[in-house]
């Protein structure tokens, strides 16, 4: 699986809500796209990640 382009390695089938929380983001502020498409938020916990799955990950920031 490729993540925001470096390759990782799934040691089993997770969620896309699991695989946020465990490296660390905050779910409700990131977007996710799944080989080109937007998962839209309430989708995290019914959407399964497989090893041929491509992630980008965008975490939003505040500031000013």
């Amino acid at each position: 699986m490729y993540v925001n382009g470096k390759q990782e390695m799934l040691s089993k089938k997770i969620s896309l809500l699991e695989y946020l929380q465990q490296k660390g983001y905050q779910p409700l502020y990131v977007a996710v796209e799944k080989n080109g498409c937007i998962i839209p938020r309430a989708d995290y916990q019914t959407t399964f990640l497989e090893q041929t799955d491509t992630l980008e990950i965008v975490q939003f920031v505040g500031g000013g």
